[in-house]
């Protein structure tokens, strides 16, 4: 046991050492790291890379300056702030934890681990992070990046997806974590993870770690961590509807709560193979006719490859209907409004409004 801590503490001082000197110390949600901002942060970066969030987080920072502003703020707005960043799942649960601290912890988040991962998108990682980030406590976290140099230095074998793999994983980082200095030591294993011990190609001759990387020296660092076994993805195909009437203006459907691009405003969809026109005149009762089939396009969602045929077409007639309830509105490309697009329609919708000034 004693021989443990000795060699936790040794890991640690390493993992210090090297993080007062070349870790990152600049990040916007490290100024004021208070729990609202690191949260925020924390949801932004799953399955996402720095560079790509920060500019993310500091309008959304902007615009939300505190738990309450994003509480009251229609969906709609939040959407559109995340529009782009994708896993658009996040910004939902971000908006409704939001909601649940302004009404059950006036405003506060909580600082307990077990009351933090009972609000919608917040898991076990995500609480620690927060709670030793914000707040200085004693908590493990087991990111994407934090697994991969756990899983290199100590040879753990397997994809971190399994349960047995992910409790081994788990049992280290609670044995390394030291009881000081803890937020700077989970910032800077996320930072090895994010800057030297990267998956492809990891720069080990200046890695803190290296003399006692158990992948480093049996030269396997590509076999850790193990991959997720592959499987072929699914394929699906839709027919979007660019539909523009007389004014230039396009029609907006709102996507399911649920489900991909939850919430998002996106285009009409149909069947490939289905008559556009007849579309018009089943959802619209107005006759339309198609300008012109834009190029097709693939998106591939984490478990879906999504083959979209964008079809334009113009109305011939105002419509009818178009307007119940809120699923539905007429978008006015120069006068754009604050509503979330998912990343590919906010492309084609920009396509489409090019080459009709």
């Amino acid at each position: 046991m004693r021989r443990d801590a000795q060699v936790s503490d040794a890991f640690a001082a390493r993992v210090l050492r090297w993080f007062d000197r070349h870790g990152r110390h600049d990040l916007p949600w490290q100024q004021d790291p208070d729990p609202y901002r690191v949260w925020v942060s924390e949801i932004m970066l799953q399955q996402t890379q720095v560079a790509t969030v920060i500019p993310y987080f500091e309008r959304f920072m902007q615009r939300f300056p505190d738990v309450r502003t994003l509480a009251v703020a229609p969906s709609d707005d939040v959407l559109h702030h995340w529009s782009g960043l994708g896993y658009y799942a996040r910004a939902r649960n971000l908006h409704a934890t939001a909601q649940t601290v302004v009404a059950d912890f006036d405003g506060r988040m909580p600082d307990d681990l077990d009351t933090l991962q009972s609000l919608p998108g917040i898991g076990r990682s995500t609480a620690g992070a927060i709670l030793s980030l914000a707040c200085g406590q004693r908590q493990v976290i087991l990111d994407g990046n934090v697994k991969r140099v756990l899983a290199r230095c100590f040879a753990v074998d397997g994809w971190p997806g399994t349960g047995a793999v992910q409790r081994e994983l788990w049992r280290l980082t609670e044995r390394l974590t030291p009881r000081d200095r803890v937020a700077d030591y989970n910032q800077a294993m996320m930072d090895l993870g994010a800057t030297l011990c990267t998956r492809s190609s990891p720069d080990c001759a200046v890695c803190p770690l290296h003399a006692d990387c158990a992948a480093r020296s049996t030269g396997r660092q590509a076999d850790y961590p193990g991959r997720k076994p592959k499987r072929p993805l699914p394929q699906r195909a839709v027919t979007m509807l660019l539909v523009r009437n007389a004014d230039g203006e396009l029609l907006l459907e709102r996507r399911p709560p649920s489900g991909i691009w939850g919430g998002l405003w996106s285009l009409p969809e149909t069947r490939p193979g289905n008559d556009p026109a007849g579309w018009c005149r089943t959802h619209l009762a107005a006759p339309a006719q198609v300008v012109r089939r834009l190029a097709p396009r693939r998106h591939t969602f984490s478990h879906f490859h999504l083959h979209i045929e964008p079809v334009e077409l113009l109305l011939n007639g105002p419509g009818c209907g178009v307007l119940e309830g809120d699923a539905r509105l007429w978008y006015n490309p120069a006068r754009p409004q604050d509503l979330g697009f998912a990343a590919p329609v906010a492309r084609l919708i920009a396509e489409v409004v090019e080459s009709n000034p």
